[in-house]
């Protein structure tokens, strides 16, 4: 029978410091937060007095984030100081391949959401975290287990990257073609997003009761910022409720979508698939063909959305929600259909090279995945 060992007695597990606002300046040691962490924020402030040498962190501390958005890092940016809501992992208890307590505790994550407590900042209650329980084999064996683990991530990681350089050939290619849009540079006609488009629209405003089977029903989340609709984390609806939603919006291969909520500008096109409904986090443009190419228009979203809508003072509201009258009034530039349909005929035959890729990379996460399975299920 396989040990396992309590993550209690694996290490010891020494919290942040509650950093005040005014604690934060721009000289001295960077103040990493959580959300530093996920890569959610680029306002990094900088602590220049004296601090517990505890919250100290530097290049292979393990840390992890236990409020909010649970997470486990291993560090590697430099000296810097620790904020609260985040363990810095001390292996002080017994001897531990660390990369492979890293992937046990992100296999073990799922469990801990489950444990969380709060009503509105979900976090680990210690005690909780204390108790949960990892396979514990030999030193050795974790060193092998890690190793192999740590090869599919970075075959992986390779792939993402290709995906990634996909996208910024495509970039390179609009901005030759057309220039960079919110300047307009190339001075092409301009118009408002409402012009170009035969319809604007969003999901269903209301709670919408789940099934667990029946039509797709996407969220915000479910676009992604690469252009893709992450279809194995959807939910389902009735037949009833999907064509009440549906009748409204009416999404077709070749419609745009594109997030209000969350993330605002996450820009995907509709593929061939089943009928799907989808919430108000989800503006849907149908464009008119005779004057724009869907993806022309996609492209031209995700090439800069945000910078787009802050610089034509159409901003989001407080609560983050950008409304369709704001998203008519986004501006457009209107190349020659011609050059729209070069740089979509451009576009189709990368996103076959694209295909191959994302198909490879299905068949590494999946090994991945159920070698976490088997090794930490």
């Amino acid at each position: 029978m396989q040990e396992k060992m309590r993550l209690g007695d694996i290490a010891t597990y020494v919290n942040g410091y509650p950093f005040k606002p005014e604690d934060r300046g721009t000289e001295g040691l960077p103040i990493i937060r959580i959300q530093d962490l996920t890569g959610n924020s680029y306002d990094l402030g900088f602590y220049n007095g004296e601090y517990p040498s505890r919250i100290e962190i530097n290049n292979g501390d393990v840390l992890i984030s236990w409020s909010g958005s649970l997470g486990v890092y291993i560090w590697d940016r430099g000296k810097a100081l620790l904020n609260q809501h985040i363990f810095k992992v001390v292996f002080d208890k017994t001897e531990v391949d660390k990369q492979y307590y890293v992937f046990a505790v992100q296999h073990k994550l799922q469990e801990m959401e489950s444990k969380t407590h709060g009503a509105t900042m979900k976090h680990i209650v210690k005690s909780d975290f204390d108790n949960t329980v990892i396979p514990f084999p030999s030193c050795q064996e974790q060193h092998e287990i890690s190793k192999k683990l740590k090869l599919i991530q970075c075959i992986i990681h390779a792939r993402q990257q290709q995906l990634k350089s996909f996208d910024t050939l495509i970039k390179a290619r609009f901005v030759e073609m057309f220039g960079d849009p919110v300047q307009n540079n190339m001075n092409w006609s301009q118009t408002s997003m409402k012009t170009v488009c035969s319809k604007i629209t969003d999901g269903e405003h209301g709670s919408v009761p789940r099934t667990i089977k029946g039509h797709p029903f996407l969220n915000a989340k479910h676009i992604k910022q690469d252009g893709t609709i992450d279809w194995n984390s959807i939910t389902y609806i009735s037949e009833e409720t999907h064509e009440k939603i549906y009748k409204r919006c009416n999404p077709e291969p070749d419609d745009i979508l594109m997030t209000t909520t969350g993330t605002i500008g996450n820009v995907a096109i509709v593929p061939y698939v089943e009928p799907f409904s989808m919430d108000r986090g989800i503006t849907l443009l149908k464009t008119d063909r005779q004057l724009v190419s869907s993806a022309f228009i996609a492209w031209q979203l995700r090439f800069d959305a945000m910078q787009m809508i802050m610089n034509s003072n159409v901003h989001a509201s407080a609560i983050g929600h950008l409304f369709l009258n704001k998203v008519e009034q986004l501006p457009v530039i209107i190349p020659p259909i011609e050059l729209q349909d070069q740089f979509a005929s451009f576009v189709s035959q990368i996103d076959k090279s694209k295909a191959v890729v994302q198909q490879a990379l299905a068949k590494d996460q999946l090994l991945f995945d159920s070698l976490m399975q088997q090794y930490f299920g």
